[in-house]
């Protein structure tokens, strides 16, 4: 049931989520607090290095954040993010990233996401901080 619930929310999250669709994210696996996405760079993600701008694969780091830490029914906010990048993301590149939640109390959650090339290596290291606001995603009806 609760998984049946967070992929309900994912789904309603990425029916609005244009940079998500842009992005091309796969959603692989989808479960309260934890979830494993997939996408693939493109030549208009690479930077001026030929690599794929640090951003997007932070924004693939923090999209995996909205969902795990959304899949618990509670609409959750970023409220602090941080990255490091061991190794560089090219084109062409097949990327899977997993969110694992750490901690979760009533106010925040937090999370890291770690995000492998198709060879496994790790290329990216995500930290994020959510608050967990008040409001139901799909309020239970009276």
């Amino acid at each position: 049931m609760e998984t049946a619930l967070a992929n309900k929310i994912v789904g309603a999250m990425l029916e609005g989520d244009h940079f998500s669709k842009w992005l091309g994210i796969q959603p692989m696996l989808i479960e309260p607090g934890h979830c494993i996405l997939k996408m693939t760079i493109r030549e208009e993600m690479a930077n001026g290095f030929g690599m794929a701008h640090g951003g997007i694969t932070f924004s693939f780091a923090d999209s995996a954040l909205a969902f795990a830490s959304n899949g618990h029914g509670r609409m959750s906010v970023a409220l602090d993010c941080s990255i490091s990048f061991p190794a560089a993301v090219k084109v062409g590149d097949v990327l899977t990233c997993e969110a694992k939640e750490l901690s979760l109390t009533n106010k925040t959650g937090i999370y890291l996401i770690e995000v492998l090339n198709q060879n496994k290596e790790k290329v990216a290291f995500f930290k994020g901080t959510v608050y967990r606001t008040g409001k139901e995603w799909f309020p239970a009806q009276s």
